[in-house]
């Protein structure tokens, strides 16, 4: 996805974080297919903003970091049956998973931005 997440404290967003765990053998398994659904079905969502997969270096954990203009956006979603299938499959590979919505409430960066090549 090209979309750039943006995150500042008290902007009217619900953001999703939803932590899986999962046996490493199958971290990259999980990594692809949320990639997937988010490219190819959560983008055209209404409400969709962005969804940031992360894989724990261990391969024990992948964490989904999204953000949707509204909660009713988000449970719009969870209402939808294609939706539903969707997350059914995750739920599958997973062992377990843990999703939540959250409001950022503060962020820091340092003063001036550093760039590795």
């Amino acid at each position: 996805m090209t979309t750039t997440t943006t995150i500042e404290a008290a902007r009217p967003i619900a953001t999703l974080i939803n932590v899986f765990v999962v046996e490493p053998d199958r971290q990259a398994e999980l990594v692809a297919l949320l990639s997937s659904t988010a490219e190819k079905f959560m983008r055209d969502q209404p409400g969709f903003i962005s969804a940031n997969i992360h894989a724990s270096r261990d391969g024990e954990r992948v964490v989904n970091y999204a953000q949707w203009e509204s909660e009713e956006h988000f449970q719009a979603m969870l209402a939808d049956p294609a939706a539903r299938e969707q997350m059914r499959h995750a739920a599958e590979v997973a062992l377990s998973f843990d999703p939540r919505l959250f409001t950022v409430e503060s962020t820091h960066r340092t003063a001036e931005p550093t760039h590795q090549a």
